[in-house]
């Protein structure tokens, strides 16, 4: 199973965590240098040609990354550099990367150790970056999951959040309940974070400020409630979720998650509003529907979606509005596509595909010129 499919939740999208006895919050957590990874001299971008009816969507395609995983990228508030998380060749798990958007100055600034998720910057400004990362626990990278019990993806022991500097300097443990704590993006203004934690015993989603304290819960019904972004103006978040209702469901749910593990067949697209009132459910298909990012406007929402392929993994772009109409496809490469952000200005998409790979199974960055409703 390539990262991009195996990943297509599990990137940004679930892990439990145990966390050590060690590094409070407010101290620094591992080192306080920047990893010793050298700047890539790679070239920048190169041109991709869009595959048939992308082009009401998608123009000037541009291809930033080469080889391995690459996925999750977000771009900076000034739109300038890019952070994703990524599994070159010369690694054996994910660990976080940033580069300026036509993908030349690639540096790692995670700290090498264990396994990486959800990276983002930290707003207003382009002054930090935040990620979750097991190193505190383990070191090494987890072990694949058992896939005895059908496709699961694993929720490893250990994820907590951090914040850096943007080279990956001074960094700084966020959170320190026991379990997990990931998928941690920020509020445009920089006053709060969301994340996903089970520090309640399930998955749900949370806020905090900026520093890690005033934590308040936003959801609590049983299942996962993850992945989740703000609205550039604040006042609303998205997110997907699952929430099992019928019996034996949730014991299949709550089974797996004692054994850190989840199902991610099933997830829809929900909008609340910012302290976790409001909640209303966007899509009903059925499908794994995951990874959305609101338009500038607030108008309208891209995710991704194998609504066309529901026992596939072929996943495709879809744009929908935020009152859940008028939903439209976007991509159509016959395999993944996912992880999409617009900039600021909503002029760019950035997100990740496996088209044009040098090697079957890779997945990478993709920058294209937005040329639909904005």
């Amino acid at each position: 199973m390539n990262m991009s499919r195996e990943s297509a939740l599990v990137l940004c999208a679930v892990a439990i965590g145990l966390l050590p006895a060690c590094a409070s919050r407010s101290g620094e957590a591992g080192r306080s240098d920047p990893p010793p990874v050298a700047a890539s001299t790679e070239a920048p971008g190169t041109t991709v040609t869009p595959e048939p009816g992308e082009e009401a969507y998608l123009a000037d395609i541009l291809q930033l990354t080469f080889e391995g995983q690459n996925a999750e990228a977000y771009f900076s508030p000034d739109d300038r550099r890019l952070i994703f998380q990524a599994t070159p060749d010369s690694l054996s798990c994910d660990q976080i990367f940033t580069m300026n958007v036509d993908g030349s100055d690639k540096r790692m600034v995670s700290t090498g150790a264990g396994v990486t998720t959800c990276a983002y910057w930290t707003y207003p400004d382009s002054r930090g970056i935040i990620y979750s990362s097991t190193h505190l626990a383990e070191s090494s990278c987890p072990p694949r999951p058992d896939y005895s019990r059908g496709y699961v993806w694993p929720v490893h022991p250990g994820y907590d959040v951090f914040r850096a500097d943007p080279d990956g300097g001074r960094l700084i443990r966020l959170t320190d309940s026991p379990g997990y704590d990931a998928e941690a993006t920020f509020r445009r203004d920089g006053s709060r974070i969301v994340f996903t934690s089970v520090r309640d015993g399930d998955l749900d989603l949370y806020t905090m400020d900026a520093d890690g304290g005033n934590v308040r819960r936003l959801t609590d019904e049983v299942g996962y409630d993850g992945g989740a972004f703000f609205s550039y103006d604040g006042t609303r978040i998205v997110y997907r979720a699952h929430h099992p209702t019928e019996p034996e469901e949730i014991a299949d749910y709550q089974a797996l998650l004692a054994e850190n593990l989840v199902r991610p067949s099933r997830m829809e697209i929900w909008v609340m509003n910012a302290d976790g009132s409001g909640k209303r459910q966007l899509t009903a298909n059925g499908a794994a529907n995951f990874a959305p990012y609101f338009s500038p406007d607030g108008e309208r929402i891209v995710f991704a979606s194998n609504m066309a392929d529901p026992r596939g993994r072929n996943f495709d772009l879809y744009l929908i509005d935020v009152d859940g109409s008028n939903q439209r496809r976007i991509t159509f490469h016959p395999d993944f596509d996912a992880f999409p952000m617009f900039s600021s200005d909503g002029r760019t998409l950035v997100w990740a595909s496996n088209r044009n790979a040098a090697k079957e199974g890779d997945t990478n960055i993709f920058v294209a010129d937005w040329v639909g409703p904005r």
